[in-house]
């Protein structure tokens, strides 16, 4: 809780520092009783008085109790300094400050002990804030995100909505590395399992897809990402067994859920290394009549940022693919350099918007604009559009707005194992009809 011996008028009062009055301590610690996860304690700071005055008031009046005021970056420190670190847990930041800066005090925080939230409330403009958000990037600070001076309630509300209490932190075991000879041991003993992620269509909440995941089932380290051995198995030589094995139990998995009666899409990310082997197009559509799924159920990722190649062996082999009725999605968009060349080039049926452009998307005034962008263009090439990490129920409910056609992400579902489907599907399908009635 609060510490109660801070005195407005003491040595913080003389840098603008209010703190709660015993009659706030009561109210809050009664509301924490009330709430399964409390209350955050929030820091506002800016150096106009009439601001922090009225997004105190505001703030209380929505129902926040534990509010503190600095009017300088010094005594926002000294606070921090004199307090417990998690009795502050969220910090509105002003950026425009005499002295120290917004930004100089964030790069502090940042080297401090402080493991908090910050959302940034200034009157510099979206793109200035957006720069400083990229700036903080790989921080151990978490960055709610930014709105402009003065906040709308609704919007700070949903921003303070996004905090979670920290954590406790589990120490962690060194990260293993992985050689070429482990990369063939798991190959011969199978030890790669799939993993599914769903994806619903936005107006129907209808589940469409599922997108094949691939994991490592490690004897002694259990269940190891693909960050941890794609670009090995790429480098190695490894990548084509390991692109068919997924391939192969993505199609047999979707033939199955075919028979069943489901009738969903499943995607298979590719690798570039894959797609520069010659004929590796007939090997696909000989994998698929092996397990008798339909070609157009099946949807080849390819990443956007690495399609460029100087070998023509990548844009026959994707050409091929779609002349055998294979989906083709170009992933991650946004996040190469050369974006409309690959989807002026390449016979694309599906976009998929990066979750750089999704995230928090409603409330950035920078992003939102190039999410709705790449939507549009999607419909006018006529392609489907696909966001992913989609996190929130404001990022689901934007994408309903603006017309997306299917969503991907946490919100939804996490990544699972096949036999975890059924009882996820009859969650979700509870839970779909409110998201989009509403």
């Amino acid at each position: 809780m609060w510490s109660t011996d801070i005195d407005p008028a003491s040595e913080l009062g003389q840098f603008g520092l209010t703190a709660p009055t015993p009659l706030d301590l009561e109210l809050a610690l009664e509301s924490e009783r009330s709430s399964g996860r409390g209350q955050p304690g929030i820091l506002l700071l800016d150096d106009d008085p009439f601001m922090l005055g009225m997004q105190s008031r505001m703030l209380r009046n929505m129902g926040y109790l534990k509010i503190s005021t600095a009017g300088s970056a010094e005594a926002a420190l000294m606070l921090l300094q004199q307090q417990v670190p998690h009795h502050v847990d969220v910090i509105v930041c002003d950026l425009n400050m005499p002295g120290v800066d917004g930004i100089e005090f964030l790069q502090r925080l940042n080297r401090g002990s402080f493991r908090g939230n910050v959302i940034l409330l200034s009157g510099e403009g979206a793109r200035i804030m957006h720069t400083v958000q990229k700036l903080l990037d790989g921080s151990r600070l978490v960055i709610l995100g930014a709105l402009e001076k003065p906040a709308e309630r609704g919007a700070l509300r949903a921003l303070l909505d996004c905090w979670q209490p920290p954590v406790p932190t589990v120490p962690q075991r060194p990260v293993a590395t992985y050689t070429r000879e482990d990369l063939h041991v798991a190959q011969s003993e199978r030890q790669w399992v799939l993993h599914y992620q769903p994806k619903v269509d936005v107006c129907s909440g209808a589940l469409t897809g599922m997108e094949a995941l691939v994991r490592w089932m490690h004897p002694q380290h259990g269940l190891v990402p693909p960050d941890r051995f794609i670009a090995l198995a790429e480098g190695c030589g490894a990548i084509d067994a390991l692109t068919d094995w997924v391939l192969q139990q993505a199609m047999n998995q979707v033939a199955s859920w075919q028979r069943d009666g489901l009738k969903i899409q499943v995607a298979v990310n590719v690798s570039m290394e894959s797609l520069r082997t010659p004929h590796f197009a007939r090997r696909v559509g000989e994998l698929a009549q092996h397990s008798c799924a339909a070609p157009q159920d099946v949807i080849l990722e390819i990443t956007e940022s690495r399609l460029m190649s100087s070998s023509p062996a990548p844009l026959e082999n994707l050409v091929r693919l779609r002349m055998q009725r294979f989906g083709l999605s170009i992933d991650d968009f946004g996040t190469g350099h050369s974006s409309l060349t690959q989807l002026r080039d390449v016979p694309f049926t599906e976009l998929k918007v990066d979750r750089g452009f999704v995230q928090g998307a409603r409330n950035n005034q920078i992003i939102r604009p190039m999410l709705e962008g790449s939507i549009g263009l999607a419909k006018r090439l006529g392609m489907k559009s696909v966001a992913e990490g989609v996190e929130t129920v404001d990022d689901w409910r934007l994408l309903r707005e603006i017309g997306c056609d299917f969503a991907q992400g946490w919100f939804i579902g996490r990544p699972m194992a096949s036999e975890q489907i059924p009882a996820w599907l009859e969650q979700w399908q509870s839970r779909a009809p409110s998201l989009v009635d509403a």
